[in-house]
């Protein structure tokens, strides 16, 4: 692991998220589709990062990407775009019960109250002590502090029971996906000093 994207100095001007799932397809002679996937469910990004200045945003940018080795080292990301959940809930939430590997229903406790949309659909969870990322598909309503949430995709570690469930600021542990990282110079300021650009492109380490 090397290190946690600095979002601090280095704000997003575009972002585009991206779900990868490897499917393989097949017919059979009467037209009938079969379907089988493969490997894991992993989220990917691509963020334009605002133009700036060498001193002001790239020089510590620079030496981030430079340390990861290329696609070889893993870092953590939290897209400010999305870190907020869309939902209204402020409670500690906490996994109810065991769960297994391919479970797609989690029953959730700790819900500050009892109203609907909690967790909204398109919010993003996490679970402590796991690195993998899940999106709640379903607008959440609880009761007596409990409620059943619907991720995608199926688990892929089994859970215990009173884990804790990140769902503000998630952070996705990412690698590059290309050997090659480009800072452009694409224009000059007021002053003459040069600006740069950078787009960061990642995918999730399962």
């Amino acid at each position: 692991m090397a290190g946690a994207f600095p979002i601090s100095s280095a704000g997003f001007s575009t972002l585009g998220i991206r779900s990868i799932q490897n499917t393989i397809i097949s017919k059979s002679q009467s037209g009938k589709k079969l379907a089988r996937q493969i490997d894991g469910q992993r989220f990917a990004f691509t963020a334009q990062i605002i133009t700036g200045k060498r001193s002001d945003i790239y020089g510590e940018l620079m030496a981030f990407i430079i340390k990861q080795r290329s696609q070889k080292e893993n870092f953590t990301i939290i897209p400010p775009e999305i870190e907020d959940a869309r939902g209204v809930e402020t409670g500690t939430l906490a996994v109810n019960g065991s769960h297994t590997v391919g479970d797609t229903t989690i029953a959730i406790d700790g819900f500050a109250a009892d109203t609907a949309n909690r967790l909204r659909a398109g919010d993003f969870i996490k679970f402590s002590g796991h690195t993998k990322v899940y999106m709640v598909v379903a607008d959440v309503t609880s009761s007596s502090g409990a409620a059943t949430v619907t991720i995608e995709p199926p688990l892929t570690t089994a859970l215990s029971d009173d884990e804790s469930v990140t769902y503000d600021n998630v952070a996705f542990t990412v690698h590059l996906t290309n050997d090659v990282q480009e800072f452009g110079a694409v224009s000059a300021d007021k002053d003459g000093n040069v600006l740069y650009q950078f787009e960061l492109d990642v995918e999730e380490a399962l």
